[in-house]
């Protein structure tokens, strides 16, 4: 048992290494291009809802709360508080996708989805759609990871339900608890870069 969770360990790690080198390219990238166009990033800014973005950090970190109670549930063998925990951290993941929904449709309203369907806001920088083009790259494969980590919290919320964590075997809510709290990490990098910086 004990060989087997540190094999498991050592797989997330190794994962979410690859992770971290994937969302490093995206983040350099950013770097790069908003170095050669301050004034169209500038803009991009204040073109997006940074109340709907708080809110959304403020639910992530939430979750992040309630998965390491769900860890916590499952080395202690509480299969009750195990499940209501793991429930409340998809409940609020569903909330931050809803969300995202609602930013994403308000960005397809104004025509500021790149692509034939762009619009540039009058006064607005020529490179503006670059800015809406890292924009949506970012948040959109952050969402995958997070409609993925929903996916991967069903199949741990149905071990639970089966009472199939205890105090001597809760290695799956551990590695996912892992790879939560890596997607909510990267939405906090994500939240200042996209919505904060530029701002007066």
């Amino acid at each position: 048992m004990g060989q087997q969770k540190e094999a498991a360990t050592l797989g997330m790690w190794a994962f979410l290494v690859t992770e971290i080198m994937f969302f490093g390219g995206l983040f350099v990238g950013y770097g790069v291009y908003r170095f050669m166009y301050p004034e169209a990033f500038h803009f991009g800014s204040h073109e997006l809802d940074i109340q709907l973005g708080a809110f959304n950090t403020g639910v992530l970190i939430a979750s992040s709360l309630t998965m390491a109670l769900a860890v916590r549930a499952a080395q202690t063998s509480k299969k009750k508080l195990l499940i209501i925990f793991l429930a409340a951290t998809f409940v609020l993941g569903a909330i931050f996708l809803g969300v995202k929904v609602v930013e994403y449709s308000s960005k397809w309203d104004h025509h500021l989805v790149p692509g034939s369907h762009f619009q540039r806001p009058e006064g607005a920088p020529v490179q503006l759609q670059v800015f809406f083009a890292f924009y949506f790259m970012m948040t959109g494969m952050h969402a995958l990871h997070m409609i993925i980590g929903a996916g991967l919290m069903i199949w741990v919320l149905y071990g639970a339900v089966k009472n199939r964590y205890h105090s001597n075997y809760y290695a799956p809510v551990e590695m996912f608890g892992l790879y939560w709290h890596f997607v909510d990490i990267v939405w906090i990098f994500l939240f200042p870069l996209l919505y904060l910086i530029g701002r007066h």
